[in-house]
């Protein structure tokens, strides 16, 4: 806790200290010296030397490390690559973990997160029981020997300390898995007899192992299973959609939750207070941060962001990561400490006419939806539909509900008015109905996106569905898929 008390304040000296660590260490790499590391001596220094990279750009050197080339983007050799499946591209992308970048930035994230959550409940007793860690699974990687890919959570697992292993379920075999179905299930017999007091993982995923374990077990609310459990550590999409859900299988006061923003790039943030929903940008993790304004200008350090502006996030890391553009963009609620919101995806809106709709608008413009009508979404999806022969354009929404709203008509008009509401470019094109008309909505049949997700064998892990769209490949799939 007195190593992050210098967040309050120490930002830029955190940020300054971590960069300078970087250059020198990764110096003699292939990369370093292509770019002069060892000649830079300012941040100004850094950017005139270094252009910014998409995973295209750095995919060529990522595929040589795989193949067990050493010293390319960072040094040594780098036997993990956590694979991410992306959100518009069904292209995977592989990122190198380096031994530095698992245990200073992956593991040293798990470790502040007990902590902040320890400080702020200082009555908990979660080390009386175990944890539930869900994970994805692993593969060897181009046959090289000792290196491996596989889900970031699969990853952490199969390095984790053994102590933890003691204090952990379900049983490492299990965890490691790769058909979801089959784990969901194995899961769910392992934990329901355990003490289990913390679960930790993506809340989609776990909502599914959870339920079925209230199947097996035949039981109304999780603490009849589990009478100790007491804080929920979820990350990987948005909290919202599953809140209601989560509050309404975990009745117990005693209950918790704690957004982490960990991803298979870095680990980067921590809700350090329950009654705020910014997290912490985590400064000190060999991570060192820029930002570029999502509305035009110059990218910035993290010393250079202002408040309530949405900035693309670009990253260098300890994995060999160097001005990564990670495709998420923030928004800063506070400059000391440095706390943030994630407001979506670069490449996760919808911009087909000019509305610029962000995750961050629609996740606000579906909880005002539910909370005026009681329902509650469970997944969805949004792309535009374009011009028809009269010049006819909007938004195809498709909702699978928990619990679907009595009427579905009304529910779209609170949407869209909520929309207007959030979103000033989003409103000028709705004007009049001129330029963009009216949402449509259509209810989802039960399970159709776990349905969607399993036939492209991308169930269970940390695979998201993708929320906004300017294409309509993925819609397209899944409207065909409803249909049957």
């Amino acid at each position: 806790m007195r190593e992050l008390e210098k967040h309050q304040s120490g930002g830029e000296a955190l940020q300054r200290a971590v960069l300078e660590h970087l250059l020198t260490t990764a110096k003699d790499t292939e990369y370093g010296r292509e770019h002069g590391f060892s000649t830079i001596r300012s941040y100004e220094d850094f950017v005139r030397h270094n252009p910014v990279n998409t995973y295209e750009e750095l995919k060529g050197a990522i595929d040589r490390m795989r193949h067990g080339e050493q010293d390319v983007l960072w040094p040594g050799r780098v036997r993990w690559y956590a694979k991410s499946s992306g959100t518009t591209n069904d292209k995977s992308k592989f990122i190198p973990v380096s031994d530095e970048g698992l245990q200073k930035i992956h593991y040293a994230g798990g470790r502040d997160s007990v902590a902040l959550y320890l400080r702020n409940n200082p009555h908990s007793r979660m080390f009386d029981g175990k944890g539930l860690i869900l994970g994805g699974s692993h593969a060897p990687n181009y046959n090289v020997a000792g290196s491996l890919v596989g889900d970031l959570s699969a990853i952490l697992i199969e390095n984790i300390n053994p102590l933890v292993n003691l204090v952990r379920v379900p049983k490492k075999k299990t965890a490691l898995l790769s058909d979801f179905e089959v784990k969901r299930e194995r899961i769910a017999r392992e934990a329901m007899t355990q003490n289990v007091t913390n679960i930790s993982g993506v809340p989609s995923w776990m909502l599914s192992v959870l339920n079925c374990m209230m199947e097996l077990t035949g039981k109304t609310h999780l603490e009849e299973v589990w009478p100790n459990i007491e804080v929920f550590f979820h990350g990987g999409v948005a909290f919202t959609p599953y809140r209601k859900q989560y509050e309404q299988l975990i009745t117990s006061p005693n209950m918790h939750y704690m957004e982490t923003y960990n991803a298979s790039e870095g680990f980067f943030g921590l809700q350090d207070d329950p009654a705020d929903k910014a997290m912490l940008l985590m400064l000190d993790y060999g991570v060192f941060y820029e930002f570029e304004p999502m509305d035009g200008g110059n990218i910035v350090p993290l010393w250079g962001v202002e408040k309530d502006k949405n900035y693309a996030m670009l990253i260098s890391t300890s994995c060999g990561l160097w001005r990564y553009m990670i495709g998420d963009t923030v928004r800063f609620t506070s400059t000391n400490p440095y706390k943030f919101v994630i407001s979506g995806r670069t490449k996760s809106f919808i911009n087909a006419f000019g509305e610029e709709l962000i995750v961050d608008n629609a996740e606000q413009g579906l909880a005002y939806a539910c909370e005026q009508t009681g329902a509650e979404v469970l997944e969805y999806t949004a792309a535009p539909v374009f011009m028809d022969a009269n010049a006819k354009c909007r938004h195809q929404w498709l909702i699978e509900f928990s619990r679907p709203p009595q009427d579905l008509q009304q529910f779209a008009a609170l949407l869209d008015s909520k929309l207007q509401q959030l979103n000033s470019d989003y409103e000028a094109k709705r004007y009049k109905d001129i330029t963009l008309q009216h949402l449509e909505l259509i209810a989802a049949h039960p399970g159709l996106f776990n349905d969607w997700m399993k036939l492209r064998g991308k169930l269970g892990g940390q695979h998201k569905v993708p929320r906004l769209s300017n294409e309509r490949n993925a819609m397209e799939q899944l409207l065909h898929l409803n249909e049957k």
